[in-house]
């Protein structure tokens, strides 16, 4: 194996600021969905995937690779959230091995209160601090990013 590319110090310093900066932003969204509107930010990146299928119905596979999780962990996070009535699991009709992830009326009238006040909060931690070719910039590398990310996906064998 080649010896590794270590990390300049710049490359290092922005490296270690992106992780600070994503980790408490986290944080910070959490904390404010929590506050405000009882839900986790895993509850509302769940509700807000839901809300952008047909029907609020999503198969579990879809969110699977829409929100990037474990399925068990997704299973999980599902049981309790139907628990607490935010979303129901059906058969799904075209698919006997499918099932489909419902979002409630209960479900839907969480994620319409949340939503103003976490966007304006993503607003005034992230968007209001940065200049529209801030945006851009951050914008092509997050791009750049995914795209090598994918590309690497697309290489990698079967396990």
């Amino acid at each position: 194996m080649a010896d590794p590319r270590w990390l300049d110090e710049s490359e290092h310093h922005m490296w270690c600021s992106y992780i600070s900066m994503h980790a408490r932003l986290m944080a910070q969204l959490h904390r404010q969905l929590q506050r405000d509107a009882g839900l986790s930010l895993a509850d509302y990146d769940v509700l807000s995937q839901l809300t952008n299928h047909p029907g609020g119905r999503a198969r579990v596979f879809e969110l699977v690779e829409a929100l990037q999780w474990e399925q068990s962990r997704l299973s999980h996070h599902l049981k309790r959230m139907q628990g607490r009535g935010l979303v129901a699991r059906e058969y799904c009709p075209d698919d006997g091995r499918a099932t489909l992830v419902v979002l409630t009326p209960e479900g839907r009238s969480a994620i319409e209160a949340a939503a103003p006040r976490h966007v304006a909060t993503v607003r005034d931690l992230v968007f209001d601090v940065l200049t529209p070719d801030q945006v851009a910039g951050l914008r092509a590398v997050a791009d750049a990013v995914l795209d090598r990310i994918e590309t690497r996906e697309d290489d990698a064998p079967a396990t």
